[in-house]
């Protein structure tokens, strides 16, 4: 192969070698014939224990991704041409090289994909559902958050906990695949994790069963469950989930949660403001999501009254029922005002939990004063100020 085509092949494999670098954990391999006459020589590379190996000419090699576009262009050096794929999940790179001409082209793996959910769908069920999670197929990962037995078998007292674990997945799947389009990557952040389970649970659904690469981040101001979400990501080997201990309190103001850059944040069960933290989070870096199970309700309880409703909320149970509404009403207003469309809805039967709303909201829209106005007016008259209130107020409007 001629030194103007080596040019061009490089140029092409140095941005293979940087994108190997930033999806180390999508990587499924990388396979080539070098062709001189009638003889074919193949190569092929994998990542084995935290190495890429690449073997060639009789030869296995250590290397790393920056030395890769070297190694394969003094390879093809010796060479007439060659054809080299790269594989990532759902995805291949074509690169054909010879002296006349070097190309790329991108291949859809569809038939893979299409090939998983067959597969995916022929797994088992438990007590007549059909999961998504599912026995047979992600033993590793409900073994590793306590759902499923070592014998294989869903423990009789975590069936229920199991059901809203996968009708939690199912709710969130048209929104997961409507946020994918267009990308090579979602990135999620997880405020208040604790830990983690369901995190772990949508990080296997988007890898192993969508085929969409995505990037986790979990964040707790408890160093105990912050270390026990590490463990377990170790253990499961998800090298693209990384654990901050972190108080979203503070990091809502700082540019580090910034440049975390969101396309999805997720707050299930951060007890009573801390929610209003999270969505603040999400609406302030413009998180094209934010999906959150709300948890106590106790704020709004200890500040609001409302003369025309004295005879009904003089009855504790009553007052404490009204601001749980009021609260969420709120929280669903204010995510509205800054562009959101939002659709609250009972996730699961209050007789699993009562802790069972479920908001989700994507960004659609761009801010309305009006309604964020409307929010402030209604505020005054419940002689109130809600936490999302006070944490947007000097948020952005643009």
């Amino acid at each position: 192969m001629d030194k103007q085509a080596l040019q061009k092949l490089s140029l092409m494999l140095q941005g293979l070698a940087y994108r190997l670098s930033e999806e180390m954990e999508y990587f499924q391999g990388l396979t080539g014939e070098f062709k001189s006459g009638t003889k074919t020589f193949p190569l092929s590379c994998g990542f084995m224990e935290g190495q890429l190996k690449l073997s060639f000419e009789g030869r296995m090699l250590e290397t790393e991704p920056a030395r890769l576009p070297g190694l394969l262009c003094e390879f093809a050096g010796r060479y007439e041409r060659l054809v080299l794929a790269y594989k990532t999940r759902g995805e291949a790179i074509i690169i054909e090289a010879d002296s006349k001409n070097v190309a790329m082209k991108t291949k859809r793996l569809e038939e893979d994909r299409q090939q998983l959910f067959k597969g995916h769908s022929e797994s088992g069920t438990v007590s007549g559902r059909d999961y998504l999670i599912k026995p047979g197929k992600a033993d590793e990962l409900l073994k590793e958050i306590g759902i499923m037995a070592d014998n294989g078998k869903v423990k009789n007292d975590m069936i229920r906990k199991y059901n809203q674990i996968d009708h939690f997945v199912e709710l969130l799947d048209p929104m997961l695949k409507e946020l994918s389009k267009g990308r090579n990557e979602l990135r999620i952040v997880d405020c208040a994790c604790g830990k983690s389970y369901l995190s772990f649970v949508l990080n296997y659904y988007l890898k192993e069963v969508l085929k969409i690469n995505c990037r986790f981040t979990g964040i707790d101001i408890s160093e105990g469950v912050i270390d026990s979400s590490r463990n377990i990501a170790k253990r499961l080997n998800y090298r693209n989930m990384q654990f901050i201990t972190g108080d979203i309190r503070t990091l809502l103001y700082e540019e580090g949660g910034a440049a975390i850059q969101p396309d999805l944040v997720i707050s299930l069960h951060a007890c009573d403001v801390a929610t209003d933290y999270a969505l603040a989070y999400g609406i302030r870096n413009k998180a094209r999501g934010i999906v959150s199970v709300p948890c106590c309700h106790s704020e709004l309880l200890n500040q609001y009254s409302y003369e025309p409703f004295k005879d009904i909320i003089k009855h504790g149970v009553f007052k404490a029922r009204l601001a749980d509404v009021l609260t969420d009403g709120f929280r669903c207003m204010l995510l509205e005002a800054f562009g959101y469309t939002v659709s609250p809805i009972e996730y699961v039967s209050p007789l699993d939990t009562p802790k069972n709303l479920l908001i989700r909201s994507t960004l659609t829209g761009e801010f309305h004063k009006g309604k964020y106005e409307l929010c402030k007016e209604m505020a005054k008259k419940l002689e109130a100020e809600p936490m999302l209130l006070k944490q947007t107020v000097n948020l952005p409007k643009s």
